[in-house]
């Protein structure tokens, strides 16, 4: 019997049914003008475009140039790549412009489906970012889809690591750019780090469209973005520690594998401390509970972490020798990240590495915050429903399930359980024999390179001709992929999600071709052509017959969304299409989050070895499981994006402050406020508000104007002048500080002193948000622990972080102030001498094979080296890293702009 919430949706239609029927009317109105657009020539298609942009330039919405500049983009598409989009495509399209989420089906052509919005809003001249998952996808669809947008009169560029600056900036040019979502935020974060409004690449946060949007700004955005630097080595302290942890035993710890985390026990701390005294890693005398002892019990953790939370082939790859990090969602391997807070030091010492120096954080940023910077964000997916909570309340995205061009014919059976992992592998090796034998092809969905490589080396010893997809493999993943489609293929891969290769029955055409020229460019490519359409037609009858594509999943993912995108792969446009999951008790979803009751009803029911239990209520409560940990998942989200929103006003704030500065002609009048903000300060700090003379610090006040504002003024004798009183002291040590400023200004000359207070505040601010940022993570580190005492750690951080950036403000102010009145001009001595030792340096530098510039010395800081330049390395000498900075701070060069 159907509840009422069932009969209605009957009636009236689910809410999306209604949303996509109301969108169809203006498809209709974009093929009403297909014949008027498949009359124009290709220049007329170009000038369309023009006339397009001068409307939108002259205020005509872009809602009402949809219906024209769709039409166009369909017939430059079709002219330009044979495709003439569906209206299905087209419905996703128009979603995508109104910044939704348009959920569409594996197969659908989503790489076309993005064009329509990026055209349309590249019209508005602000510029366009599509958003892939991996390098690979972003210069693919940029090369393939460019064809359309110059056939339309546009520009496209792409974005990817190690690219020349110039390169880059043209890209972000273009009226369309491609790119990965890592490279934009680290592009972000480079770009509030310049030194010049010039040397920025992005030029602004218009529009974004983003694929496989569940991935990236969910999956993804667990994790922050973070740019670092090196900070001091302790790689001995590393392998020290990792020589104990392998003598650990079971009672020393305790693992919880649904928060994954692991705690030492009381026991534990005990043969720790033993173990580390007679290490001598621990003072005699000196307790793991002392406050001197932080940092080592900091790093037994992370090597406690590192031995029983992270597995080799599983969390990470060792390659070329350095541990590599995979992406657990994705399975690719993430070149150029690292874990943090030693992590990846304490795993690099596990697997006998070399260990890479700790790093600090220079810049951060997470996903959710980077990409809530766009005026408008939209995004498509083969699965999203699942999420549509988050990305409403994260994002401000509704979610649109766009239907399929042709019915789903895919078959999706029921869960097949069994007792043990052994039985299961058994039955899987069987079921993949049973589908190669009738020619079926199979894709053999892991969870890990460990599994997908165990499972491969059964194969083999039963003779199954198979090829494997993981992160050791990812080079070759576009042409593995290809081939999953063709009779009797077997392929294993580790998370399909995001591959942006569809599988094509029988095989993919492209990519055959390719192949084929490749083997021998002679021929003629439409006989090539010709010849592979046709083998691949024949194919695709043979796999239809057999019953097309099977996906065999070997075991739940933690989350829904990873099932459905494997599940996805088979029945793209109507084929048919088999899939199935098989599981045991031993299985880490089934483990973790119980399977107590099941193992009951399973032993009630007196199976027999190798028998399955297959019932729809075991579907039912594997996804309620699943449902749960995602519902933590979106917690830890939510819980981090708190956290860092009062990070996020305070990078907003610096950050536009920076671009401020870059972008003024002159500074001189900041920098004026700044120091005059300073004075106020010292008075009130030496001479209180509503004091008698008699109970003023002259003397310290002296001392710190001659310390902080770089002048000797008489503040004594004013002291014990009648009718003095602290705004005519104030008043005075302006007009002094401002006098000494202009006579810096004079000797310099003006254009150059702008530069000087130009670099000296850049550097400055950068500086300090390096330590505040640092501050701020060992706030959070230990925020936690004030919930035992009945206070809310978000409240305490968010009060916190104010004063600390407040006091950030106040010391940058005092700092700049105390530079630019120490700063001189080079006396012709000094400057000659600095000269003929960096020539010196130039030589030796040359015969080592490493060119430098040769920059003529402008200016010293007071306790410096002769010409000493902070912002110019060239003028640094070439100090150890144990030696003194030349700066004259008297911290070791490590310690200070050799950390740099």
């Amino acid at each position: 019997m159907l509840g009422l919430g069932a009969i209605a949706k009957k009636v009236f239609g689910t809410p999306n049914d209604r949303r996509v029927k109301a969108t169809l009317k203006l498809v209709e109105r974009v093929n009403a003008l297909e014949p008027e657009f498949q009359k124009l020539t290709d220049d007329e298609i170009k000038e369309r475009t023009l006339a397009l942009k001068a409307r939108a330039e002259g205020g005509e919405s872009l809602d009402d140039l949809l219906p024209e500049a769709f039409a166009n983009c369909r017939e430059a598409a079709r002219r330009a790549l044979g495709l003439r989009a569906f209206d299905t495509q087209l419905l996703g399209g128009i979603f995508l412009h109104q910044g939704n989420i348009a959920e569409m089906k594996t197969g659908e052509g989503k790489t076309l489906v993005a064009t329509f919005p990026a055209y349309l809003n590249a019209l508005a001249g602000k510029g366009v970012h599509v958003v892939t998952v991996n390098d690979y996808l972003a210069r693919r669809d940029a090369e393939w889809m460019s064809n359309v947008y110059s056939a339309l009169g546009l520009t496209t560029g792409v974005v990817v690591p190690q690219q020349p600056e110039e390169e880059k900036r043209a890209a972000y040019q273009a009226d369309i750019t491609y790119a990965t979502n890592n490279e934009l935020g680290f592009d972000y974060l480079r770009d509030n780090m310049r030194a010049t409004r010039e040397e920025m690449v992005q030029r602004g946060h218009n529009y974004a469209i983003v694929d496989e949007v569940d991935s990236i700004l969910i999956d993804e955005a667990r994790t922050p973005l973070i740019i670092s630097g090196p900070s001091e080595d302790r790689s001995d302290l590393y392998l020290q520690v990792d020589r104990l942890i392998p003598e650990i035993t079971e009672e020393h710890y305790t693992k919880d594998e649904k928060q994954r985390s692991v705690t030492f026990t009381d026991e534990g701390n005990e043969w720790l401390e033993q173990r580390l005294v007679m290490a001598g890693i621990l003072p005699e005398g000196q307790s793991l509970y002392d406050p001197e002892s932080t940092t080592i019990v900091h790093h037994v953790n992370q090597g406690l972490r590192a031995h029983k939370l992270f597995q080799k082939d599983q969390n990470y790859i060792v390659r070329n020798d350095e541990v590599v990090l995979i992406d657990e969602f994705t399975g690719r391997m993430m070149a150029g990240r690292r874990l943090s807070d030693g992590l990846h030091q304490a795993i690099e010492a596990k697997e006998g590495v070399s260990i890479q120096p700790e790093n600090v954080t220079l810049a951060s940023v997470t996903f959710q915050n980077y990409f809530r910077l766009y005026s408008k964000l939209s995004g498509m997916t083969g699965t999203a429903a699942t999420e549509a909570e988050e990305f409403a309340s994260i994002y401000g995205l509704g979610v649109v399930e766009v239907p399929t061009n042709r019915p789903i014919a895919r078959a999706d059976e029921h869960d097949q359980v069994y007792r043990t992992a052994a039985e299961k592998t058994a039955a899987i090796v069987a079921e993949i024999r049973k589908a190669h034998e009738k020619g079926q092809p199979v894709l053999v969905g892991t969870t890990s390179i460990e599994k997908s490589e165990m499972l491969s080396q059964l194969l083999q010893k039963e003779g199954l001709p198979h090829n494997v997809l993981n992160a050791r493999q990812h080079e070759q993943e576009a042409q593995i992929v290809a081939d999953a489609g063709k009779p009797a293929a077997i392929t294993i891969a580790t998370n399909m999600a995001g591959r942006g290769t569809d599988i094509q029955l029988g095989g993919n055409v492209e990519m055959k071709v390719l192949e084929a020229l490749a083997a021998d460019p002679d021929a003629d490519p439409d006989e090539a052509r010709a010849r592979i359409e046709a083998e691949v037609a024949a194919d695709k009858e043979k796999v239809k017959e057999a019953g097309g594509l099977f996906v065999l999943a070997t075991e739940r993912h933690e989350s829904r969304r990873i099932d459905n995108q494997l599940r996805g792969r088979s029945g793209r446009q109507g084929d048919p299409g088999r899939s199935v999951f098989f599981l045991s008790l031993d299985d880490d979803l089934m483990r973790i989050f119980g399977s107590e009751r099941l193992e009951k009803v399973l032993n009630t029911l007196g199976m027999k070895e190798g028998e399955a239990i297959i019932h729809p209520w075991v579907n039912k409560s594997l996804e309620r499981a699943q449902a749960k940990v995602e519902g933590r998942n979106f917690d830890i989200r939510k819980q981090l994006l708190k956290f860092d929103d009062v990070m996020n006003d305070q990078r907003k704030a610096v950050f536009e402050q920076r671009l401020e500065i870059m972008e003024a002609e002159d500074i001189g009048e900041i920098a004026q406020d700044m120091r005059h903000q300073v004075v106020d300060d010292l008075v009130d700090e030496y001479l209180p508000p509503k004091s008698y003379a008699d109970q003023w610090n002259a003397r310290g006040l002296y001392a710190a104007a001659l310390d902080t504002l770089g002048i000797d003024v008489p503040v004594i004798d004013w002291a014990d002048e009648e009718g003095v009183d602290q705004e005519v002291v104030r008043e005075r040590l302006y007009e002094a500080s401002d006098k000494l400023m202009a006579e810096k200004a004079e000797a310099f000359g003006a254009e150059q002193m702008r530069q000087i207070e130009k670099q000296f505040l850049l550097q400055t601010i950068d500086g300090k948000w390096r330590e505040h940022l640092l501050t701020l993570e060992h706030l959070r580190s230990v925020v936690g622990f004030r919930g035992y005492a009945q206070r809310d750690p978000l409240n305490e951080y968010k009060t916190e972080g104010f004063q600390l950036f407040e006091s950030m403000l106040d010391s940058l102010r005092s700092d700049v102030t105390r530079k630019l009145a120490r700063v001189r001009p080079l006396s012709e001595e000094e400057r000659k001498a600095m000269i003929e030792q960096m020539i010196a340096q130039q030589r030796a530098t040359a015969a080592a094979g490493t060119p430098q510039p040769v920059d003529q010395p402008t200016a010293a800081a007071d306790g410096a080296a002769p010409g000493f330049v902070a912002d110019n390395p060239s003028t640094w000498g070439n100090p150890g890293r144990n030696e003194p900075c030349p700066c004259g701070s008297g911290k070791k060069f490590k310690h200070c702009h050799g950390a740099y």
